[in-house]
């Protein structure tokens, strides 16, 4: 269900390399969440870094919710750029097997394969 890919890249260059690469394939961010910035100034011991890119295709964000409009819930997609002892990981959840846990529909399918296809390509772009 995950795809996740371990870097030599710094933690900064790879936020950097994923956000040229989400351009790249077509797709906008819509935001970047830093998590573990966030974490830190509540106050919370938190060594990792951990940012959250929210990114979408309108065309493909657009066939989604023409098949099922219950599925804006599970949009936008999400690709994270974190650390974990040490080691610098570029992942995300497989938006075909998620989106296949919440629909069935024929069209669908096609649809996140579509997109599940770019957003592991811009992984590996990015790594």
């Amino acid at each position: 269900m995950y795809y996740i890919v371990e870097t030599d890249k710094s933690f900064d260059q790879a936020a950097t390399d994923l956000d040229a690469a989400v351009k790249q394939h077509g797709f906008g961010v819509l935001h970047v969440h830093d998590l573990g910035s966030t974490l830190r100034s509540k106050g919370i011991e938190f060594e990792e870094q951990c940012k959250v890119f929210e990114v979408c295709n309108p065309a493909e964000a657009a066939k989604v919710l023409a098949t099922d409009m219950r599925l804006n819930m599970a949009l936008p997609c999400r690709i994270s750029v974190f650390t974990d002892k040490g080691k610098t990981m570029i992942g995300l959840i497989k938006p075909a097997q998620m989106l296949a846990s919440l629909s069935q529909d024929a069209a669908l399918v096609q649809v996140s394969e579509d997109v599940e296809r770019k957003t592991i390509q811009m992984v590996d772009d990015a790594k």
